[in-house]
């Protein structure tokens, strides 16, 4: 009779990118240890909308540590206790830290796990009593080369380091219903950060060059925050704005099926942009003000002449570029048939 032991995966960076550019380890550790895992994550992530559909993770636990605008309920040492008492309560048998954090590590020693891997960068060392540990050279490397790096020293397998998110039927089915036929352009507007923001009159302005050479429908995305944003450049457009359709406080989940029924994806450097990409769209990102991203093959980087600057790099991204952009990869619009 075999016995089916309980493996989680910690990563407690924040972001909903910051999840996406993980996922290929999560399923490599999942193929390594030959079953689904437990994913540790903060809530900020949304895991359990990205990962509704992912075979490679069985649940999701919070680390409900440094929210934005709140006290976490793991925040702080006292809380902390709590975090370890929520992990003895998952009876977990080995645990995959995917940081450099030292307090987790704590945690997860304090909680007992038995198998406890890592980074082993510096003191945090002291609380993983498993090999192999990455040099401190590799803290100079983004999350994901780290990640990387550690599972090729661990010797597990990365079958394909661009991240592939599977889509819920139940979304795509959805979707499909709302779109009907016809090609779609999707426009993700959102920004974590003003300094990566576009701007409504960029964001029209593409939208009108879009279906003047021959698009027969644009999706402006974004979160509940953007309503505005979108109103302004729906106001911006006159007649184009039949053309144009709002995804606005979607989902995850649902916006994930949109993009994968989209030609392509073009917005601002976000998670929603590395989403568009892992569910293998087309993703055109606005890279003014941020160093591009590469651990995806789909996102084509936009950069502004002159170079990347947090100050005006935005707005020197003309939308005549972006529009050059993707009609140089789409010489003509695509035809319903080409659709997925």
């Amino acid at each position: 009779m075999t016995v089916e032991r309980t493996v989680a995966v910690l990563q407690p960076l924040p972001g909903i990118g910051d999840m996406i550019w993980h996922l290929p380890h999560i399923r490599a550790i999942a193929a390594h240890v030959g079953e689904p895992v437990t994913l540790i994550a903060k809530p900020r992530s949304a895991a359990d909308q990205l990962f509704r559909a992912e075979q490679a993770v069985r649940d999701v636990m919070w680390l409900d540590r440094n929210p934005e605008q709140r006290r976490g309920r793991h925040d702080g040492a006292f809380r902390l206790v709590t975090f370890v008492r929520d992990l003895r309560a998952h009876r977990l048998d080995a645990v995959y830290l995917l940081h450099h954090s030292q307090t987790l590590a704590v945690a997860t020693m304090a909680a007992g796990i038995p198998a406890r891997f890592g980074y082993g960068f510096r003191l945090q060392r002291l609380a993983l009593n498993r090999p192999p540990f990455l040099s401190a050279s590799a803290l100079r490397l983004n999350p994901h080369e780290q990640a990387t790096a550690w599972l090729a020293a661990a010797a597990i397998p990365l079958i394909d380091p661009d991240p592939c998110l599977a889509v819920d039927a139940q979304a795509r089915k959805k979707v499909a219903d709302w779109i009907g036929v016809g090609a779609i352009v999707a426009i993700g507007i959102g920004s974590s950060e003003p300094y990566k923001q576009w701007g409504a009159e960029r964001f029209a302005a593409l939208v009108a060059g879009l279906i003047a050479s021959g698009w027969p429908s644009v999706v402006l995305a974004g979160g509940r925050a953007e309503a505005g944003l979108a109103n302004d450049v729906i106001a911006r457009l006159g007649a184009h704005a039949r053309c144009v359709r709002l995804a606005i406080g979607w989902d995850l989940c649902e916006l994930a099926a949109l993009f994968a029924a989209s030609a392509c994806y073009v917005g601002n450097d976000t998670g929603v942009m590395n989403l568009a990409a892992a569910v293998g769209t087309r993703s055109y990102g606005l890279f003014g003000a941020t160093t591009p991203l590469h651990h995806s093959a789909r996102i084509v980087a936009i950069t502004p002449p002159g170079g990347i600057n947090m100050e005006n790099g935005m707005s020197r991204i003309s939308p005549q570029a972006v529009l050059a952009a993707i009609t140089g990869d789409w010489p003509v619009a695509v035809p319903e048939a080409a659709v997925r």
